[in-house]
């Protein structure tokens, strides 16, 4: 599965920040890098923290938005 990942820079953090945009229940942002890349890394991590735990619990993944779908079929 594709899942949107964003990514962007914050003032105030002094840092990238990471937004999941399918994972509504989940706190937001939900990590950060001093650089993009490392954004990207840590955000990679956490979502597949996240699925792994839904699949665990047995409980239901969010569906992956248009623009993931669109982005896996690429």
């Amino acid at each position: 599965m594709k899942y949107s990942i964003t990514i962007q820079w914050s003032d105030e953090d002094n840092c990238f920040v990471v937004f999941l945009p399918e994972f509504e229940d989940v706190m937001q942002p939900v990590t950060h890098g001093d650089t993009y890349e490392e954004a990207l890394k840590n955000a990679q991590e956490v979502l597949e923290l996240l699925i792994e735990s839904a699949l665990n619990n047995n409980e239901d993944l969010p569906k992956p938005n248009i623009f993931g779908q669109l982005l896996q079929l690429a």
